[in-house]
């Protein structure tokens, strides 16, 4: 997985009419593919997916959906598949500047790595299903039983999906197991499989006003994503405890199991676009499922299901300058990019993190 890191900084982009490529990296061959035409010095979209998956059976559902349209005008996306879990082409030029992550499982482990290791390369990072730390030992020894009594894709099958989906929901299990089965290199998997179980914990401490100003933290606003029934709520609602609670925000999505960019795309998409609105960027965006409506001391935002609301109150300003876009952006200092979330999700979360931005939908 360390590895993957600095293949982010040899990606390059494609601006000669191909989308499929692989990239020769340090550490092995990499699958990318390139959807759109990189514009000015935006960012582009960089996504990274789950095992047991590759970019299309973990992405194509979210970003063929309708309402992503309008952001694929604005963004170029790069899917990134891990080595061997897809085979790809050819080779491409000129280097990214920036991302926006977005990734799933073990792919948001390694964006999160990328995001600490290489904080001037991401501007902000939507994480879902992310679990920041090692694998326990009592976890490990549940992983050595269930290999010697399950196959590989019932291993990876209940790491995608919560216990009440695997039981109701047989057609889109049964679709994923077959991918697994048959659209997988089975040894190429179960490498991929071995190396995020031996991950390391990411260190990540959260930011204490008037403390250590050099703590190891996710720097660019984050987006944290997960459906209530996935096995990886836990994980992730820790995750959100250890980051800067001004720069990071909690989606918790109602109705939802393990991948949310699949089972609910749409709104997915329009908390996208307010992620992505929050950085600066598309001000004019149309939203759809959300109700957007101003106060005096911020702007409110009503949620999906429509009883419950979120409110960001800014304290700094994150105008930009983008001459050849026209669109007002500059970067002057840190503090201009923060932003400081005020509202909860819901009463079962843990008072210490009640400063975070949290949302359910």
């Amino acid at each position: 997985l360390n590895g993957l890191l600095q293949t982010f900084c040899h990606i390059e982009c494609l601006l000669l009419g191909k989308t499929e490529h692989d990239v020769e990296t340090p550490y092995g061959r990499v699958h990318c593919t390139m959807k759109g035409v990189p514009k000015g010095d935006r960012p582009v979209i960089l996504t990274f997916h789950d095992i047991g998956l590759n970019h299309k059976t973990c992405f194509d559902t979210l970003f063929n959906h309708e309402d992503m349209q309008e952001i694929m005008q604005h963004f170029a996306v790069c899917h990134v598949d891990a080595p061997g879990q897809q085979e790809g082409a050819n080779t491409f030029s000129t280097g990214l500047k920036s991302v926006i992550g977005m990734a799933v499982g073990a792919g948001a482990y390694i964006l999160a790595k990328f995001a600490l290791d290489y904080p001037a390369m991401v501007e902000g990072i939507v994480l879902i299903n992310i679990n920041p730390c090692a694998e326990g030992w009592m976890d490990w020894a549940a992983h050595k039983i269930t290999g010697w009594t399950h196959a590989m894709p019932d291993m990876i099958i209940s790491h995608l999906f919560g216990k009440e989906e695997i039981q109701q929901n047989h057609d889109l299990i049964a679709t994923y197991r077959h991918h697994i089965l048959n659209d997988m290199n089975q040894y190429n998997l179960h490498l991929f499989v071995k190396s995020y179980n031996s991950r390391r914990d990411l260190e990540i401490e959260r930011p204490v006003p008037g403390g250590t100003i050099n703590v190891r933290t996710i720097k660019c606003p984050s987006l944290l994503v997960v459906g209530d029934s996935s096995p990886a709520v836990d994980a992730v609602v820790e995750c959100n405890t250890k980051l800067d609670p001004t720069k990071t925000t909690l989606l918790k999505m109602a109705d939802c199991g393990g991948l949310p960019q699949v089972d609910q795309p749409g709104k997915l998409t329009e908390a996208f676009k307010y992620f992505i609105q929050g950085m600066g960027y598309m001000p004019s965006a149309s939203m759809t499922r959300l109700v957007r409506s101003r106060t005096a001391s911020g702007s409110s935002v009503t949620s999906f299901d429509g009883n419950r609301s979120r409110s960001h109150t800014s304290d700094g300003n994150r105008s930009r300058s983008h001459t050849n876009e026209g669109r007002g952006r500059s970067h002057t200092s840190e503090n201009q990019r923060g932003r400081s979330h005020t509202d909860t999700m819901d009463t079962s979360v843990d008072q210490a993190v009640l400063k975070s931005t949290e949302v359910s939908c």
